[in-house]
């Protein structure tokens, strides 16, 4: 599909004097600190300096909140063609089957280099211990601490890059644009308390900064998941792709007043069935594999549920797992239920779905470019192919081992090749924003007021009406937000979210059938004229 060019408010969110604020250079810049940007920092030569930015420590990322694990194919009786069937037939037609075979291929080394680097998985004696989870037709998940694979898996990362000499690691430090000139992307634009801004000159960029989940209000996702990798990136230039595709997990935990904690797809893995209000187990009425089925069709018929029960959630069954099996495997999310008395072996335990990984991203080819030059990018901030119209469980960390690794090579092979030039480039910092009082306008409120509206109205299941009633109200905020000059993490926030609100609702919109996570009420088929992607980029002024 051709490229469609969106009308940008601004390009820079903040403006500003190159003599007014303090330079730095380096080689390589990476803006990320989870899984992809861990990765890509390792695969730098040592010879480069190396910048990672993390907006909060370098401890929190999606990557360490992921709790299932990583699919690779390491059992003698499963083969790489059935994990490459697997999630081809998860991604509904829109995966790049070339994609596929590389990162699947790939899959048992990068396992490997892990062990490698440290990571502890979960043993069954001396082999790794598998386990299977929805879409999967083997048991090829490899899983650490039972139930907190992230977590063991970013520790070790963490470990390994802290001692790389060439690479610092600013925390605390947020992206508020990236630079260009002449289009090309030559470093960053960031902010932290200490310091206020600071100019960032890379040779090239690496982008790693995660997914979207707080675009919605039902989230898996850290509070800091609010899309400003996707935002930012395409106020440079940059072309992004399905920005239609929000996967949303189907059981996140439901308890009023209790934050949306995620409770893993390997519980169903394990044998968990899924009931509805009237304790009926619901889901053999709706797919052949019933509480294994995609990700996609789980979440379809659990708010198909709710809606004829009139009931809020639905439950999760773990008693007949047995007390051992739950204490051995999912030690984390018992604890976590504890707290709010429920016992995960005796009770039913409430869930619903909730937003939980961005399949939608940056376009990026083979290598981890970008469309725009000197930019590459890794993990869920892209769009590369692997994942289509839905992801396949436990696909998200590996894509982020390979792109991630692909990346921190490939924009090292070109850093090397770029002489040392200390030059402040001349941006066009054009912003004609206005500051306004902070008192005329209440980000929380405005906040709220877009997530709230996103799940209503662009959400598992959308219509003509309610997206584009949703895309008239964005506009409509952004007009007058976008004319805010902010100096705060939630200022900037916000006017990136209201811009990904208007490119996830302008792909719904040009999307007139139903695939994978995007299911329309009012074009409830999948149509063979929709094997193709929705493509978006800044106009140019």
């Amino acid at each position: 599909m051709d490229t469609i060019p969106i009308p940008l408010e601004t390009r820079y969110l903040v403006p500003f004097n190159l003599k007014r604020i303090p330079h730095a250079y380096t080689d390589v810049l990476i803006i990320g600190g989870g899984i992809s940007g861990i990765r890509a920092a390792m695969g730098v030569d040592h010879q480069l300096e190396t910048i990672i930015v993390t907006k909060d420590v370098i401890d929190i990322s999606n990557s360490a909140w992921a709790q299932g694990g990583i699919a690779g194919v390491l059992d003698p009786t499963d083969k790489t063609a059935n994990h490459v069937a697997d999630t081809l037939t998860a991604g509904k037609g829109l995966c790049d089957q070339r994609v596929v075979e590389h990162v699947i291929n790939a899959a048992p080394e990068l396992i490997g280099e892990l062990v490698k680097y440290g990571a502890q998985f979960d043993l069954d004696g001396k082999e790794l211990a598998l386990t299977q989870e929805g879409g999967h037709s083997h048991r090829r998940i490899v899983h650490a601490l039972g139930d907190a694979t992230g977590k063991e898996v970013m520790r070790a990362l963490i470990k390994e890059v802290r001692e790389l000499e060439h690479v610092q690691i600013w925390e605390k430090t947020f992206t508020i644009d990236l630079l260009t000139h002449q289009n090309r992307c030559v470093g960053a634009i960031v902010w932290n308390p200490q310091h206020g801004k600071t100019f960032v000159w890379a040779k090239q960029t690496i982008l790693a900064t995660g997914g979207a989940g707080q675009m919605y209000r039902e989230s898996t996702n850290p509070e800091i998941a609010t899309a400003d990798g996707h935002a930012l990136a395409f106020r440079a230039g940059a072309v992004v792709s399905d920005m239609e595709m929000m996967q949303f997990h189907p059981t996140v935990l439901y308890i009023a007043g209790g934050s949306r904690h995620l409770i893993s797809e390997a519980v169903r893995g394990e044998g968990a069935y899924l009931r509805n209000s009237r304790g009926e187990r619901f889901m053999p009425e709706y797919h052949d594999l019933a509480e294994l089925a995609p990700r996609d069709e789980v979440s379809l018929a659990i708010t198909d549920q709710m809606e004829k029960t009139q009931h809020p959630c639905v439950y999760l069954d773990l008693k007949h797992l047995g007390r051992e099996l739950i204490a051995q495997r999912f030690p984390n999310i018992a604890r976590m239920c504890a707290k709010f008395g429920l016992d995960l072996a005796n009770d039913l335990i409430p869930v619903r779905p909730g937003a939980h990984y961005m399949i939608g991203g940056l376009k990026v080819d083979l290598q981890a470019r970008t469309s725009l030059p000197g930019l590459w990018a890794a993990g869920e901030v892209t769009s590369s192919g692997l994942h289509g119209a839905n992801r396949l469980a436990s696909n998200s960390l590996l894509e982020g081992l390979y792109y991630g690794k692909l990346a921190g090579e490939g924009a090292s092979f070109s850093a090397m090749n770029v002489p040392d030039v200390f030059t402040a480039w001349p941006v066009n910092a054009l912003n004609t924003s206005t500051e306004l009082p902070d008192d005329e306008l209440n980000v929380v409120d405005l906040r709220n007021s877009l997530t709230s509206m996103m799940s209503r109205k662009n959400g598992i299941v959308r219509n003509a009406w309610g997206m584009t009633e949703a895309l008239d109200q964005v506009l409509f905020w952004d007009r007058y937000v976008s004319r805010h000059v902010f100096t705060t993490v939630s200022g900037w926030e916000l006017q990136n979210m209201l811009l990904v609100a208007k490119l996830m609702l302008t792909s719904a919109l040009q999307r007139t059938e139903s695939r994978g996570v995007h299911y329309r009420k009012d074009f409830p088929e999948t149509s063979p004229d929709w094997v193709r992607h929705v493509n978006l980029v800044a106009e140019k002024r």
